[in-house]
């Protein structure tokens, strides 16, 4: 059956429009399953930095504790510090060791050497106790220089010092407490040590390489902090295998036929990070690498140059 000719243009119209739609629909859904299948991003992402375990290296009462909880420090500030008395008492005492072996042995040197003076009128027997004497106090002078220096560095360790720039976390220490030699009693957070890791499906590994620019976007935060791949472990645990009693490996005999892609952490490391954008080890954050970064990093640049294009004079 032929339409008539008034009807056939507003048939085409229509099958031209369906056609557009179905195109565009077909398209969106391969873009979709491009950017979720093939290309490598994740929202498994986290913000890491150094953390300091700060712990003192001698045993003692805690008698100041100069700093704050969250408070900004540099290296070298005093975090804490623990009662000197005892610390300065054992090193007068080393001091004082060390004096009196330093007398001891300038007499058995003046010994030795008198006797060598008088030759043959000293007996053989009374000059190699001389000198024996010598070693042993020139052995105990070196066993007091090293305790002298043993209660120098225990008095200069009883003031506990950040080893470097950040924030103090988790203080709770106070004047009073007893601080014991090696257990942690505050955390200090490097501030220059910040990093992103992304935890990507073994499946999107062969589209990361190390320098791959990437974009970060942190939770509750729109702004993107830019930066490249920095290294891909080579390693992670495998939970279905342990080692027995006799050091045999103990496989697990089940088998899932639903398999789950394994997740392998990708160091990323910072390069440039928005004015205004807080950055919090721990903080959870969406990793796009590659071709995934592109398009957000696009648009910042025309942003950023929007901005400085406004601020020109016309």
């Amino acid at each position: 059956m032929k339409l008539p000719n008034a009807l056939r243009p507003a048939a085409i119209g229509k099958f031209a429009v369906t056609a557009a739609v179905v195109a565009a629909a077909v398209y969106a859904g391969w873009q979709l399953w491009v950017h979720y299948e093939v290309e490598p991003w994740t929202r498994d992402g986290r913000v890491k930095a150094y953390v300091v375990q700060v712990a003192p290296d001698v045993s003692g009462l805690v008698t100041a504790v100069p700093v704050r909880d969250n408070q900004d420090v540099k290296a070298g500030d005093v975090l804490f510090e623990i009662d000197r008395a005892r610390f300065q008492l054992a090193f007068d005492q080393a001091e004082a060791s060390v004096r009196s072996q330093q007398v001891a042995r300038e007499q058995a040197l003046r010994d030795a050497k008198r006797n060598r003076s008088l030759g043959q009128l000293v007996a053989a027997e009374a000059l190699e106790q001389s000198q024996t004497k010598l070693q042993q106090t020139e052995a105990a002078l070196a066993q007091a220089e090293v305790q002298l220096n043993t209660a120098r560095l225990n008095l200069e360790r009883s003031r506990v010092l950040a080893v470097t720039d950040g924030r103090v976390t988790n203080l709770d220490l106070r004047a009073g407490s007893y601080a014991s030699a090696g257990h942690g009693v505050m955390a200090l957070v490097d501030a220059s040590s910040f990093y992103v890791e992304g935890y990507f499906e073994e499946t999107k590994l062969p589209g990361i390489h190390e320098g791959d620019p990437v974009t970060v976007t942190l939770m509750g935060d729109s702004r993107q902090i830019r930066g490249h791949v920095e290294s891909i472990a080579l390693g992670i645990a495998d939970r279905d295998r342990s080692t027995g009693a006799n050091l045999l490996p103990n496989v697990n005999p089940t088998f899932n036929w639903v398999r789950l892609a394994q997740r392998i952490p990708v160091r990323v490391k910072i390069d440039e990070v928005p004015a205004g954008v807080r950055l919090v080890a721990g903080q959870t954050a969406t990793v796009a690498v590659g071709a995934a970064a592109a398009p957000a990093q696009t648009q910042a640049k025309a942003q950023a140059k929007t901005q400085t294009d406004a601020r020109q004079p016309s």
